[in-house]
């Protein structure tokens, strides 16, 4: 077995360049003290207890055409997130933003996914989290993806998931622990669907691997889950808020949350999936049957072209990036 010390490890380092690394543009690492953009360089120690237990938060959000969206949205559920784990996170969110600008800048695109751990940082390999000093942070910035209805304009096929729901107290909370999403995932690519949903142990939808889900009712209700069991989606707050206008102009009666069946979605008008990452996708089929008018859904377009809108304009949302090309 070949031994590697700090004589051999840029050479390491060159072998392990891959590809799919292209899509890595920036990385922030509170233990390196500042930004390296190669991507061979974008390592975390492996004694993280955010590697080797999955302690830690994080957030996933996006810049578009040079700015970033809704960030405090993201860093107020970070915080939350946070506090659920009695995680103190040293950093205010002030300086944490500046930290993402700078990364995302460094990175250089103007489009990318910017995604934002907390861990309780390196300590030990053992279980206590009071082995950890002090939490780490890092910033990533890579490659955005198309929002799914520009990829898949003949709407998303959904199906139910095998995997149990989390407890509502854990399903709160956005953290590192995230087996059970990727069973999710793991779940749709082998079902050969574009995203897989969970229902809860009374029957009632819950959510996707990492994403919302909502109905349309025929008597134009708009519907979420209750919050009790699912993840407080920022993207899912967001369409609720713009969804109003839709209902000042009678497109729809109400907006908010409920107890939704597998009845209720076969049976509803519309069916959506809300995300950073989708933005708002129309469901064409759940579980083989065929959903409302599908990718003609009138709301959720409207709601997709209202979030749009928000993403590119709304200047209280959006934190530009100084000096993109």
């Amino acid at each position: 077995m070949k031994k590697i010390d700090k004589s051999s490890f840029g050479e390491a380092v060159e072998a392990m360049r891959r590809d799919f690394q292209k899509n890595y543009y920036a990385m922030y690492s509170s233990v390196y003290g500042g930004i390296v953009t190669d991507p061979a360089l974008m390592l975390l120690p492996v004694d993280d207890h955010m590697v080797h237990r999955g302690d830690g938060v994080f957030e996933a959000f996006k810049c578009v055409n040079g700015s970033i969206y809704n960030m405090q949205g993201h860093l107020e559920r970070l915080m939350h997130s946070a506090a659920g784990l009695s995680l103190v996170i040293p950093w205010s969110s002030g300086r944490i933003a500046e930290i993402v600008v700078d990364t995302v800048r460094a990175g250089g695109r103007k489009e990318c996914m910017i995604r934002l751990y907390v861990s309780r940082g390196p300590g030990s390999f053992d279980v206590n989290p009071y082995d950890c000093p002090a939490p780490q942070l890092y910033v990533i910035a890579t490659s955005l993806k198309k929002p799914f209805m520009e990829l898949h304009p003949e709407g998303a096929v959904v199906k139910t998931s095998r995997i149990p729901v989390k407890e509502p107290s854990y399903a709160a909370i956005k953290s590192c622990n995230y087996l059970p999403n990727v069973l999710m995932k793991k779940e749709a690519v082998e079902m050969k669907a574009d995203f897989v949903v969970a229902f809860d142990s009374r029957g009632f939808l819950a959510e996707g691997a990492t994403e919302n889900i909502g109905i349309v009712s025929k008597d134009r209700a708009l519907l979420f889950p209750r919050l009790d069991g699912i993840l407080c989606g920022t993207t899912m707050m967001r369409v609720l808020q713009l969804a109003g206008k839709l209902a000042r102009q009678g497109d729809l009666a109400k907006a908010g949350f409920a107890d939704i069946s597998r009845n209720d979605i076969l049976d509803a008008a519309e069916v959506f999936i809300a995300g950073t990452t989708p933005n708002v996708a129309a469901v064409r089929e759940f579980d083989g049957e065929k959903i409302g008018q599908g990718n003609q859904a009138v709301i959720c377009a409207k709601l997709n072209a209202l979030l749009v809108d928000d993403i590119l304009h709304n200047r209280e949302l959006l934190t530009p990036v100084p000096g993109l090309a």
